[in-house]
């Protein structure tokens, strides 16, 4: 009978790029691509370190400068909404929530565009086209769900139109955020915010412990909305802490708060079946 042997994961760095959070700032990133077998249990364990996927790549912000890119997530037994999160899930208590395969429609994309050119006009995703967009959604080697927000259309009563989507990935220990759009131009409605509330309570709903939010990154206003989540965790120095008084973790953006690659290679855990190449 022939066996063939796991393939062990290599990890490479990107070359530096202006940090899109901190101005002033460069960032480069950790990554080792997600293939075959393999592929479910990488994601799970790395995901519990901080790591993030793109596609069939998996990241973590390894940056020259600085650690201020802290993976978070919110521990679901001791998230409990605000008064403001409570209105916000009456807001939008006409939303119905579909859980669909990773496939790619006109109609995610239509709102996909809208969300970028209002939001991130200058982002890293502003020139995405379609079928870069279906490859964002479809191509994934693990376990994923696109999870649409539906409401009646203001011009026609009787037509659903797509308010929010997520592209959410299913973990052995919760859910992850992968990547989320939605309505611009229902601010009312803090549809970003709902989207993980209402993630919070699938995981509940699920027996899920976690739900992985991204990155949170102190000092940047674009992240600082994660913070406001009871429950919420991140990954620091090798481990998953409660966030605490968000204002002590300014010292991240420090020099010395960086590990050489080969420190932080050499730091990670990999399921038992394979071994690590750096």
């Amino acid at each position: 009978m022939r066996h063939t042997l796991p393939i062990a994961p290599q990890f490479y760095v990107t070359a530096p790029q202006p940090c899109p959070y901190l101005p002033g700032r460069m960032e480069r990133k950790l990554f080792t691509a997600l293939q075959g077998d393999t592929a479910e249990p990488l994601n799970d364990s790395l995901s519990k370190q901080g790591f993030r996927r793109s596609q069939n790549v998996l990241y973590r912000p390894s940056c020259a400068e600085c650690s201020a890119c802290l993976s978070a997530r919110i521990r679901v037994s001791q998230f409990k909404p605000s008064r403001s999160q409570r209105r916000t899930i009456r807001r939008n208590s006409d939303l119905q929530r579909r859980a669909t395969s990773p496939w790619a429609t006109e109609e995610q994309f239509s709102l996909f565009r809208s969300y970028l050119d209002d939001r991130h006009a200058d982002g890293g995703m502003a020139d995405m086209d379609i079928f870069e967009f279906a490859a964002m959604i479809e191509e994934t080697p693990v376990r994923s769900r696109v999870i649409e927000y539906e409401r009646c259309s203001d011009a026609d009563p009787g037509v659903d139109e797509l308010a929010a989507v997520c592209l959410t990935d299913v973990l052995d220990d919760g859910l992850s955020l992968v990547y989320s759009f939605y309505e611009p131009d229902q601010p009312r409605r803090s549809l970003g915010t709902y989207v993980i509330l209402d993630h919070v309570e699938i995981a509940r709903e699920a027996g899920l412990p976690f739900v992985y939010l991204g990155y949170w990154v102190p000092g940047s206003p674009k992240m600082g909305y994660k913070a406001n989540f009871e429950g919420l965790e991140i990954y620091k120095h090798g481990a998953w802490e409660p966030i605490g008084d968000p204002a002590r973790h300014d010292a991240e953006t420090h020099p010395l708060s960086v590990d050489p690659i080969s420190e932080q290679v050499a730091r990670i855990n990999l399921p038992d079946t394979l071994a690590i190449k750096g």
